[in-house]
């Protein structure tokens, strides 16, 4: 039986997209279709297999005219930003250029009896499912290091970017992927766990809520298969007395609005010491004050919608619920804020960890500020989270920003900068944001196994 997935635009509540889902009878053969691809697949030369990629990764730049409004539609990313393709293939390329480092034998050593080495091989068929916020991103993250190294992808993409998934398979298949090799798939939560459940994949990777990464952990229970999970997060920035307040609040407050702060290392908590804190507070007011909220298939929009009313209205009750209990709300209501998907970016102080503002995942434009008196202070209230992604320190010392990295429970350190993936560092998370690692030679290895030769050798 077959559901239809409904994209609703945030822009007017309009029905943008529907899809059908499969049947769990065709999905299963979408997934023994994958496997039998796969050898062939793993068996072409590496360099085939890069440029293949390569040139289904440009293709998707050649959309870009297409992709940028049809993202706006689709979750609310304003026009004027260009849209994904600059990140998209910055990702694909590096993971192209490592790979034949990443992906080399190990070896252990050869003499006149034996031969030792470890390959690493492909898994076989990896499931992608990727989110809406950044889908292009956040997909390649995966798709491309795994097609690279051998394996074959089916992706599923959320329902809030139903197109997505189309448009990247499209373009990989029109280079000359084979359409076994690569599948979009349009598949329910039900059949989706299914088939995890049943074996057909080697590997999930999936970027979302908590609750999702939990069924995906379910449904793989007792199958030994490998799972990936990025999860929420509730990232915290410090700034020190000596950091560069300018850039550091011109960065901060972007990271916390930018994409209305759907961004999965987006700044949600940010603690600042208590010289700089009230002329931090003045300075980030004014630059969320200058925003236009709006439309945003209009060029001059700076802040659109977020992608749906309910995530709109869960931000809502955490601001209403933290001025409820003392909080000060420092941007008044925007004219654009019409009490659905357009909402009022929001700074907030007088905030406490006690309220769920500080504590749970936002994941929209509010952002909470708090003085501190040193890094003792600051370190326990970052460590006071239940998430870990990504921390970002304000500091000329490069060294007192080490050695408070090393104390924040993250998966990754900034030191004045935030809100960026590094395609060469491992992008991974802790605690309920979390396990397991792409990009990087990192990703590699966790797409592909380590498979040992010990090789004695017959001599006369």
């Amino acid at each position: 039986m077959t559901q239809t997935l409904t994209c609703i635009s945030p822009i007017d509540g309009s029905v943008f997209a529907t899809r059908e889902t499969l049947t769990p009878e065709a999905a299963r053969a979408a997934a023994d279709r994958a496997r039998a691809a796969q050898s062939a697949w793993a068996a072409r030369p590496l360099q085939e297999r890069i440029d293949l990629v390569l040139a289904g990764v440009a293709a998707v730049g050649d959309m870009n005219e297409e992709i940028v409004p049809e993202l706006a539609h689709m979750m609310g990313r304003p026009i004027r930003y260009g849209g994904e393709f600059g990140g998209f293939e910055e990702r694909a390329t590096y993971m192209a250029g490592i790979a034949r480092e990443a992906l080399a034998n190990i070896e252990v050593g050869e003499d006149a009896s034996f031969k030792r080495y470890i390959r690493r091989v492909p898994l076989g068929v990896v499931l992608v499912v990727a989110p809406w916020n950044y889908p292009y991103m956040t997909a390649i993250n995966t798709v491309a290091p795994a097609l690279i190294a051998g394996n074959t992808v089916m992706l599923k993409h959320a329902t809030q970017t139903l197109l997505v998934g189309e448009r990247m398979a499209q373009a990989f298949l029109s280079v000359g992927v084979p359409e076994d090799v690569f599948q979009n798939v349009f598949l329910d939560h039900d059949t989706t766990s299914g088939l995890i459940a049943d074996r057909a994949f080697d590997f999930v990777n999936f970027t979302g809520s908590v609750g999702g990464g939990r069924a995906m952990e379910r449904a793989a229970a007792g199958t030994f298969t490998g799972v990936g999970l990025e999860l929420g997060g509730k990232d915290p920035g410090y700034v020190m007395e000596d950091a560069d307040l300018d850039a550091a609040v011109a960065t901060l407050i972007d990271a916390a609005m930018f994409n209305s702060g759907q961004c999965c290392c987006g700044m949600e908590r940010l603690y600042v010491h208590e010289s700089l804190f009230d002329a931090f507070v003045e300075k980030a007011v004014a630059i969320v004050k200058s925003y236009k909220l709006g439309n945003p298939l209009e060029p001059e929009t700076s802040i659109g919608p977020m992608a749906n009313i309910r995530f709109a209205n869960q931000v809502r009750a955490q601001i209403d619920e933290a001025v409820a209990a003392g909080a000060v709300a420092h941007i008044d209501t925007m004219p654009g804020d019409d009490g659905g998907t357009y909402l009022t970016p929001q700074i907030l102080t007088g905030v406490t960890h006690e309220m769920r503002v500080m504590r749970e995942e936002s994941f929209g434009p509010v952002v909470g500020i708090m003085p501190v008196k040193d890094d003792e202070e600051a370190i326990a209230l970052m460590n006071d989270s239940d998430f870990g992604l990504t921390a970002s320190l304000w500091t000329s010392d490069l060294d007192r920003a080490e050695r408070v990295g090393d104390r924040i429970e993250t998966g990754t350190v900034f030191l004045n900068r935030a809100d960026y993936l590094d395609p060469g560092l491992c992008w991974t998370g802790c605690k309920q944001t979390g396990r397991g690692g792409g990009l990087s030679v990192i990703g590699y290895h966790n797409l592909t196994r380590p498979k040992s030769y010990h090789l004695k050798k017959v001599t006369g």
